[in-house]
């Protein structure tokens, strides 16, 4: 299906030469003599791009832009004089339009043109689809009451620039959180980037923040630009922000205030241009009680404050979400994607939830891969879900999977064993090795 093009011009002689151009390059050429006839084809022929003179009789071509715009503002809108000017093809610029051709024309710069525009319309159209793909893979799942305030309030604070303070318990999703209010901010197009403050090393975390100079210490082999200058135009989330020290905090709120930084060992004054979003799952109002946040910081970060509810307070989630969870398991794996039993649902609606969303999450993925079944049932849901189901029935069940293969036997209950401490400990890493007396990267090693 070749590309069709509206040509709008008074002049009959125009038309026709574009017409028979065009025509020859495999266009569908449609054609209208003035801006009220242009609207009507625009309504009825759907054009993939209008080519349009500024000058004609009654409405002029910047009203007839103006009206294409309102109609169908991702058309493409070529205009057409021969009378240019500065002014005008400011105000056409101003107006919507793509680019600006003169009279008399080339028509090696019209074909130009007219390409250039056709594929930067095709990129427009995939980045609207990357994006609302973005906006479905991050959207929190779910019609409780709890989610529906929590949309309402997502779509109030996202348009403004206001620094925003994102609250939950580990688990809840916060960053999916912090992830749509960009997207359907003024800049989803522009970078989002994440700092986790929990994770980064006390001594690392200003030049995480600010960047540095070469040579600025004795790591600092070459520039390294910070997370304020790689955010720039779009959002930086600071996760985890309780967890940072003192000291970091006094240092963002001077960037905050001021807008500007420097990078560690520079000179030169930076300018920023992010918008800011923070989360915690601490009460940073008993921090600063504690002398370990600063006030000032907390409400400079606090001017738009969004609490993310807990799974326990949106049960009535809980189906839709495993739902959801078996669903995007089975494309990932390209296999059948697997059911649940009601009663085997009903046991995790009676659960609590102490690690939320990602407590949940983890126990569908470990029921999608170990039972073999496609249909998930009462008996193959584990502890602490399932209280009739005892540990030694997980062990034989886990062993007689593997009876020929001790060893791996072995390995395989250590892996499940390591995955159910991470789910009642929210998928928290570092908690789960302290607790069993080993290291992160051995945890991760595990479950691998």
């Amino acid at each position: 299906m070749y590309p069709a093009v509206l040509i709008v011009d008074d002049e009959t002689a125009i038309i026709e030469s574009l017409e028979g151009i065009l025509s020859d390059d495999g266009f569908e050429v449609i054609h209208a003599f003035n801006g009220y006839e242009a609207l009507k084809k625009i309504e009825t022929e759907s054009p993939d791009i209008v080519l349009l003179d500024i000058w004609m009789p009654g409405m002029d071509g910047i009203e007839t832009l103006k009206e294409i715009k309102k109609i169908t503002p991702n058309l493409p809108v070529v205009m057409i004089t021969g009378h240019g000017t500065i002014e005008s093809a400011v105000d056409a610029t101003k107006s919507g339009a793509y680019d600006f051709l003169e009279k008399p024309l080339s028509i090696d710069k019209v074909m130009v043109t007219i390409n250039n525009a056709l594929n930067f319309r095709k990129l427009e159209e995939e980045n609207r689809y990357l994006r609302k793909k973005s906006i479905e893979k991050n959207s929190i799942t779910g019609t409780s009451p709890a989610v529906q305030k929590l949309y309402g309030q997502i779509m109030s604070a996202a348009p403004s620039d206001a620094a925003i303070l994102i609250t939950g318990e580990n688990g809840t999703g916060k960053e999916m959180v912090a992830r749509t209010i960009h997207q359907f901010s003024a800049r989803p197009e522009q970078p989002f980037i994440i700092i986790n403050c929990a994770a980064i090393p006390e001594e690392n975390l200003d030049s995480e923040l600010f960047g540095h100079e070469k040579g600025a210490f004795e790591e600092a082999t070459s520039k390294n630009k910070g997370k304020f200058e790689l955010a720039s135009g779009g959002t930086l989330f600071l996760d985890e922000i309780g967890d940072m020290n003192i000291n970091t905090q006094a240092k963002i709120l001077r960037a905050l205030e001021s807008k500007t930084f420097q990078r560690i060992g520079g000179g030169r004054t930076l300018h920023m241009d992010v918008r800011l979003i923070a989360s915690s799952n601490k009460n940073l109002e008993k921090e600063i009680e504690a002398g370990n946040f600063r006030k000032d910081l907390y409400f400079r970060l606090n001017v738009i404050p969004i609490h993310v509810p807990v799974l326990r307070d949106r049960k009535q989630d809980i189906p839709l979400l495993v739902d959801n969870f078996l669903e995007k398991l089975s494309k990932q794996s390209s296999g059948r994607k697997k059911s649940i039993s009601e009663n085997a649902l009903n046991l995790l609606l009676d659960y609590e939830w102490p690690g939320n969303v990602r407590e949940l999450k983890n126990l569908v993925e470990r029921l999608y891969i170990m039972v073999e079944s496609n249909h998930i049932d009462v008996a193959d849901i584990p502890e602490p879900y399932n209280p009739k189901c005892k540990p030694k029935e997980l062990i034989q069940k886990t062993f007689s999977l593997y009876e020929d293969d001790l060893a791996l036997a072995r390995k395989r209950f250590e892996k499940e064993f390591i995955k159910q401490k991470l789910s009642q400990e929210g998928g928290d890493l570092v908690s789960v090795a302290q607790k069993l007396g080993t290291s992160v990267k051995y945890i991760k090693k595990s479950i691998l």
